[in-house]
């Protein structure tokens, strides 16, 4: 068996596998794990160059028990995490801020104090429907393979249940039929745009995206998100998974009755598998692995999700209350915004940003007195209008202005710029690490599926496949691919 990419869906797919008695050898390009979730270190700085917000890392301790076959593991146990309260620290064009407070008390009386009773009573409600929706659709609709669309049809219970939810409605609908207040309106449904979506196009069956970070909680895990990654690669080998790092697959081996062979990599080595699991970005597995295969639908002319500019800048001086370790800093403008970004595939008149510091709870992420940023802006993915040979630069003064402006230190020692070009050159289709944007159309057993019929033996995990993107669906997708292998080859261990 072998697992294309040590990512974090690579890494899932290979506890899963291990913990099932398979052999498995993990190929990756880079020379060490991580995959997305990667890091990079600089003039003593330390930057995660993929996600910086950990929800749900009862996940990852799912994969870790399926790998040691120890169902107390956690990890926890094995990386000292601290959950971030406040998740987030929302910050309005009015100046006024709101904190995004961990349990139902705590959020409660913040939003009394910020925006009125009624929005706080409102609350209690609201965190019951968000509950609600994510019980039916984690075990019925996220947490599992479709062989089709008809397969919608076999839990026509939950369906029932998630229409008398509204699920099938409009978030940004559904969150505003609750609160008064608009600051709320943005808080509560800014998560569409990790879906790829704008909120008032969104269905509302997207909330359990709000539910997973702004109910369950954020996470920051000692190190960086980077971490994570580590940590997992560390109990698969120990669990018996072999690594090859630095050394990309270059071509998937068929056998003579066409079926999957193994792997050979750009050193030339080969390695012989029943079964492999592909990690890569799923439009680029077809261009350069499966290049005789007509790739799916979605993946040669599906909507794209919108990209993302990345900052990662070290800085001289530490910034003081109330700075936060996440703070979003919403923009005046809001459906404009998502109509220039999603629509026109032009930059936001008035972009809501994110800045992240995590030196603030681990200060080994930066020197002495200094500071670790990672400041990112959502932007149009390649099919846009932005020409980043140019841009880049007049993008880069503005972030550095608005640091400036919103009180962060912004004497800058060190800096990398991230823009979809960076993004393309590693391997991401339309130059977003969003992947396919989360439409109907692109959801569930509309999304490209997870198994290559054409070819048995070819499996896929990542955020191009289901469910989809984001953290804890990446460790899902592992999961699910594991699943799919263990059919394919019931009671074997290639």
């Amino acid at each position: 068996m072998v697992v294309i990419g040590a990512g974090l869906a690579g890494l899932s797919a290979a506890c899963y596998l291990v913990g099932r008695g398979y052999d498995v050898t993990v190929v990756e390009s880079e020379e060490l794990p991580g995959g997305r979730a990667g890091v990079r270190h600089k003039d003593g700085f330390t930057f995660d160059t993929g996600p910086t917000v950990l929800t749900m890392p009862d996940l990852i301790d799912d994969a870790i028990r399926a790998g040691t076959g120890d169902p107390s593991a956690a990890l926890g146990d094995l990386l000292p995490m601290r959950r971030l309260d406040p998740a987030y620290r929302a910050c309005f064009a009015d100046n006024s801020t709101i904190n995004v407070r961990f349990g139902r008390e705590a959020m409660r009386d913040e939003i009394a104090q910020t925006c009125g009773s009624l929005d706080a009573a409102a609350f209690d409600e609201f965190v019951d429907w968000l509950r609600r929706l994510y019980l039916i659709e984690m075990p019925n609709f996220i947490d599992r393979n479709f062989d089709s669309p008809l397969g919608l049809l076999s839990s026509p219970r939950a369906l029932v249940r998630l229409a008398l939810l509204g699920a099938f409605g409009r978030l940004g609908a559904a969150v505003r039929k609750r609160f008064a207040d608009p600051r709320l309106h943005r808080l509560f449904s800014f998560q569409a745009m990790y879906a790829g979506l704008a909120p008032e196009s969104a269905l509302a069956l997207y909330a359990v995206i709000t539910y997973m970070d702004t109910i369950e909680g954020v996470w920051f895990p000692e190190g960086g998100i980077h971490a994570v990654p580590t940590i997992m690669a560390q109990v698969a080998e120990k669990a018996g998974v072999s690594f090859c790092y630095g050394d990309a697959v270059e071509e998937v081996l068929r056998s003579p009755t066409g079926r999957v062979a193994g792997v050979r990599t750009a050193s030339g080595e080969r390695f012989m598998a029943d079964a492999v699991v592909c990690t890569v970005d799923l439009p680029t597995a077809y261009q350069h692995l499966l290049d005789d295969l007509r790739p799916p639908q979605a993946a040669r002319s599906g909507q794209y999700s919108p990209s993302a500019a990345v900052w990662h800048v070290g800085v001289r001086g530490v910034p003081g209350p109330p700075v936060a370790h996440h703070n979003i800093h919403f923009g005046t403008e809001w459906n404009t915004a998502f109509d220039a970004l999603l629509n026109r595939g032009e930059l936001m008149p008035d972009p809501s940003r994110l800045v992240t510091v995590p030196s603030l709870d681990d200060p080994t992420l930066a020197p002495d007195s200094c500071t670790t940023l990672y400041v990112l802006e959502p932007v149009p993915n390649l099919n846009g209008k932005i020409n980043w040979s140019t841009e880049a630069a007049p993008l880069r003064e503005r972030l550095h202005t608005f640091l400036a402006a919103q009180g962060y230190p912004s004497e800058v020692i060190t800096e990398d710029l991230v823009t979809p070009l960076e993004w393309h050159a590693q391997g991401m289709a339309a130059g977003t690490p969003f992947a396919l944007a989360h439409t109907f159309s692109q959801t569930g057993p509309f999304r490209p599926s997870n198994v290559e019929r054409r070819l048995p033996g070819m499996f896929f995990a990542g955020s191009g496949t289901v469910p989809g993107v984001g953290v804890p669906m990446v460790l899902i997708s592992g999961k699910l691919a594991a699943n799919r292998v263990a059919v394919y080859l019931p009671g074997r261990a290639p």
